[in-house]
């Protein structure tokens, strides 16, 4: 039975045409996999598969996806990053679901930052949508400024980030940026390179982190993150999602809060 597998030129180009042609025919092909974004089980006999290849600066590792989940794709990633991401595939060191509200030094806009992370669902229709909601520990000051001042919203906003006065209103899709999941467990949020390079990392996860299974099933479904950002202080750490919503309502009505809807990794743009 031939294998329903995808491999996409970016990766064919990667991998060589002997390589991609023993995967197409199943010589290198697993029989089964768990996709690396949803975490499920799949079979290239049975299942639309992706070849997905996390590509460092030493290392490169080929994964398999749904199609479904993921198109066939090459990720840039750091290093460290593959390397948690090989830990988390091969369940060596799994990371724990607290730490996805834990926040970590990370680069953003305007330099060096404490960004908290935190992961949740968003009803917005009638439907719940995946979300991540972003918010510094400190403020944010525009690079070469002298003064205290909190630039995050405004440099988020030059970004292309939108600013949010009703979080029932789905956010727009941002072109060039997106989210890394890989082994079902999140990893970074990619920005456009400059210069037109390739994706580089707004934040990173310094060890993967885990989302819950609802979390996963609903950016299966709606193929995309929404992304909330907030300056320090207007969000904090919620225990419950309700509680997070109505933070997040707060921070609207007081014209603190701005979100973008963004791809999973490697599908930038519409």
């Amino acid at each position: 039975m031939p294998r329903m597998l995808d491999v996409s030129d970016e990766v064919r180009a990667e991998i060589g045409d002997e390589e991609a042609d023993r995967l197409l025919v199943g010589d290198d092909a697993p029989r089964s996999y768990d996709c690396t974004s949803c975490r499920t089980p799949g079979d290239p006999e049975n299942d639309r598969t992706s070849t997905v290849l996390f590509v460092g600066e030493e290392t490169a590792v080929l994964a398999f996806a749904h199609a479904t989940c993921i198109p066939s794709q090459v990720v840039s990633v750091s290093e460290e990053q593959l390397q948690g991401a090989v830990r988390s595939i091969t369940g060596d060191s799994p990371a724990s679901a607290s730490e996805a509200g834990a926040p970590a030094p990370q680069n953003v806009p305007g330099g060096q930052a404490v960004l908290g992370i935190t992961s949740g669902l968003v009803l917005i229709g009638g439907e719940l949508h995946p979300a991540l909601v972003v918010e510094p520990t400190a403020p944010i000051a525009r690079p070469g400024s002298d003064g205290p001042g909190d630039d995050f919203l405004p440099l988020l906003i030059e970004q292309g980030f939108i600013p949010v006065t009703d979080t029932s209103e789905l956010p727009t899709l941002l072109g060039g940026w997106s989210v890394l999941l890989a082994a079902g467990q999140l990893h970074a949020v990619l920005q456009p390179g400059t210069d037109g390079g390739g994706q580089v990392a707004w934040w990173q996860a310094h060890q993967a982190l885990s989302v819950t299974d609802g979390w996963r099933t609903a950016v299966q479904k709606t193929q995309r993150v929404l992304i909330y950002a907030a300056p320090v202080g207007s969000i904090g750490q919620q225990p419950r999602e309700d509680l997070l919503r109505d933070a997040l309502d707060k921070a609207a009505a007081a014209g603190k809060l701005v979100a973008a809807a963004m791809p999973l990794a490697g599908t930038p743009g519409a």
